[in-house]
């Protein structure tokens, strides 16, 4: 159910990316952060670093053309706009230079400088249909224009052949916010039965993945989803992803408003300048339709239906387009733009990974807005229906390495709040300075989450000053933060309602009599709802009129999909990564392997007389963490065949921690001899009421393992 309103308005987040373009004044603080001096930060798995970071200092710079600098190119990161230099003799605070010599180790980076903009050489070798792959560099192209190469890992042993002819591409949309109008929604669902695996699944960041696409097919499809109003440019590689929002289409709620107004508005200030997208996939040319979260910020975030709708931001596609590029390009003469014609803002070689943003509104954190590179929180003025400007959050990531202890989950910190003017040019600044300063010679150290935790928050905060000229303001206090999966029926605020689906570990399939592919095709062609993808890999089908309620229950249901309050809560709350068989990195089973862990546990907590609990129960295939396990109360991670890390002590409310490994290994067939004891402990020790998280949160491994011991040197009866 819908939480607090009143009590949240006051202090509504929704992260508007104002189009306003900030002020070019000169910024010239007198004390800013220098990535050469200080302490190198202790990197430790639940660590945010050292809070005694000695101030640095920048200094100015002399542009340097090189060959890691695009022609007219002046920074970068190996020429940062804000170069630091040592103030006091402790030693290094950024363990990296990023030198043209370092950078040479990561063979990725010189894919990226090599690549004339994601281009060369996979233009080449897509024109090459009678090879059914593409080589490693093309691969690391391929990624920014949305798909992955994959083979049939289930071949791998028993069909050597078939498993040399398997290679196929994934394909992942950009869906802002998460929002699928009707006539997309009907062209993936198309594309996938025609040229896919006859599935679609729904990621943990709201967007489909088509899967089993061949190469010959690869253009086909990404043109048919460009001219349909999508794209998939920016569904993976070192460049912005997809927007994050809650799925709720509150349409009289200003706040959730201001949410996908500025979740859209983010998705094209990010977007990459270059034309290569078009010169692969669309032989040049513009598409068929300009794409719909466009749309939405002419005719406003609902399409015109909102009750109390927000201010627009332009009258036509034309005016919107030269906001958004003036938004986009506007240069504050402080190193943000990098002189890169064709990526003003990337600059040659892109970002050094992966750039993950979320927006939400206070107190709803259907978003996991602790795991963001960037996470906004819409802040409304005291009259409830005026934005403010946007708390902001940056340095959340979840991927990690196994046996590494350098690599680690880690919780986003609080930068501050900004007014909503000055919003673009903090966002900038922000992915300006990880351009310029984040890790280029190791990739595994290359988010942002490392930068900001190797320096730390307050010397972070001046390096964003020093690009964006804008001060950061103290955070604004929000409520409590409030997992909520807004399945099940709910009014929208305009009359109509909205019903959440859930979908079993995202995959949206017809498998023997549970037939959900054909049933939300039945229910988009017949009632043209919106379909909004959850963060949780669930479906929640928009814009329902009272009067189709009981038929598309009875649709459903006739599909084989139950309702919500038939599905055990251990199903809800759970997520996995795809795994097996098509991913790559996979070293354990996890969609696969979760619903029989889902059964199990739930079975085996009933069987302790905790019959009605639940928790966040989460598997990855990997330690990259798709799946978000590291915030979840209770989670897996692959570490082989058959086994799994076990992770414990994240929040139930995923409010601003990670959890802890606790096993390094566990075979999956011990599941219930390693989970009893520790199950039993909570229920024999907990105060009332409180969350599995919670409880082996405040314990700690210590408590833990000695119950367990004790309870294992226990004759069995």
């Amino acid at each position: 159910s819908r939480f607090a309103r009143s009590s949240m308005r006051a202090v509504a987040v929704a992260c508007a990316a104002a189009l306003a373009v900030g002020s070019s004044a000169a910024f010239a603080p007198s004390r800013v952060l220098s990535l050469r001096s200080g302490h190198k930060a202790s990197l430790s798995p639940n660590g945010r670093g050292p809070a005694n970071y000695a101030p640095i200092r920048m200094v100015a710079t002399t542009p340097a053309q090189n060959d890691w600098l695009a022609p007219g190119q002046k920074y970068g990161p190996q020429n940062p706009a804000h170069p630091i230099e040592k103030v006091d003799s402790t030693g290094l605070l950024k363990p990296w230079t990023n030198s043209p010599e370092a950078t040479e180790k990561n063979h990725v980076e010189i894919v990226k400088r090599d690549s004339d903009h994601y281009k060369t050489p996979l233009d080449k070798e897509m024109k090459d249909l009678e090879v059914i792959s593409i080589s490693d560099d093309a691969v690391v192209l391929l990624k920014a224009h949305g798909s992955y190469q994959q083979q049939n890992r289930d071949l791998q042993r028993s069909d050597k052949q078939g498993y040399k002819d398997s290679f196929q591409f994934m394909l992942r949309l950009k869906v802002p916010s998460g929002k699928i109008p009707p006539d997309v929604y009907k062209v993936i669902d198309d594309l996938a039965t025609k040229y896919g695996q006859g599935d679609i699944r729904a990621t943990t960041r709201q967007a489909f993945q088509v899967h089993g696409v061949r190469k010959h097919n690869l253009k086909t499809v990404i043109a048919a989803i460009a001219n349909a109003g999508s794209s998939t440019l920016g569904g993976c590689g070192d460049i912005n992803r997809n927007i994050m929002a809650p799925p709720a289409p509150f349409t009289n709620d200003p706040a959730y408003q201001y949410v996908f107004d500025t979740s859209n508005v983010i998705a094209e200030l990010f977007r990459p300048s270059s034309q290569s997208f078009a010169e692969l996939w669309l032989d040049g040319e513009k598409t068929a339709t300009v794409e719909y979260w466009k749309k939405d910020l002419i005719y406003g975030a609902t399409a015109g239906g909102a009750t109390t709708p927000i201010p627009g931001r332009a009258q036509t596609i034309e005016e919107l387009e030269k906001q958004l590029e003036e938004a986009r390009h506007f240069d504050n003469g402080l190193g943000i733009i990098t002189g890169d014609k064709e990526e003003p803002i990337y600059g040659r070689t892109f970002l050094p990974r992966k750039f993950k943003i979320a927006v939400t509104v206070p107190g709803d954190n259907s978003v996991d807005i602790y795991i963001q590179d960037i996470g906004l929180v819409v802040i409304l003025e005291a009259d409830g229906r005026t934005l403010k400007g946007y708390d902001v959050l940056v340095g959340g990531g979840m991927g990690r390495t196994n046996n590494k202890e350098s690599t680690f989950a880690r919780a986003a910190d609080h930068l501050g709040f900004v007014p909503k003017e000055d919003i673009n040019e903090v966002l900038k600044g922000i992915l300006a300075a990880w351009r310029d300063h984040g890790n280029r010679e190791v990739r595994a150290n290359a988010r942002l989450k490392y930068l900001v935790h190797t320096i730390g928050i307050d010397n972070f905060r001046t390096l964003v000053e020093s690009y964006s000229g804008k001060k950061v303001q103290p955070w604004v206090p929000l409520p409590a933060w409030k997992m909520v999966d807004w399945l099940g029926w709910h009014e929208q605020g305009d009359g109509n309602l909205f019903l959440g689906v859930n979908v079993e570990q995202g995959r949206v399939k017809d498998e023997g009599e549970f037939r959900l592919k054909t049933a939300l095709r039945k229910v988009v062609d017949t009632y043209n709802v919106d379909v909004r993808l959850t963060p949780h890999q669930n479906v929640v089908l928009a814009g329902v009129k009272p009067a189709d309620r009981a038929a598309i229950d009875a649709l459903l249901l006739a599909h084989g999909v139950k309702p919500i309050e038939d599905i055990d809560p251990f199903t809800r709350k759970s997520m996995a990564c795809p795994a097996f068989p098509l991913c790559g990195l996979a070293q354990a089973e996890a969609e696969r392997r979760m619903p029989d862990f889902n059964q199990r546990v739930g079975a085996l907590v009933a069987r302790l007389g905790l019959a009605g609990e639940s928790f966040v129960q989460r598997i990855t295939g990997c330690p990259n963490g798709c799946a978000r396990p590291y915030m979840a109360e209770l989670a897996f991670v692959g570490q082989g065949p058959d086994l799994y890390q076990v992770w414990l002590g994240g929040s139930p409310n995923q409010d601003g921690r990670t959890g802890w490994a606790w096993k390094e290994k566990m075979k999956q067939a011990d599941l219930e001899a390693t989970l009893e004891p520790v199950l039993a402990y909570w229920r024999d020790s907990r105060t009332p009421g409180e969350a599995f998280g919670d409880f082996t949160n405040r314990v700690g491994k210590a408590a833990i393992d000695k119950h367990v011991a004790a309870h294992a040197a226990v004759p069995a009866a």
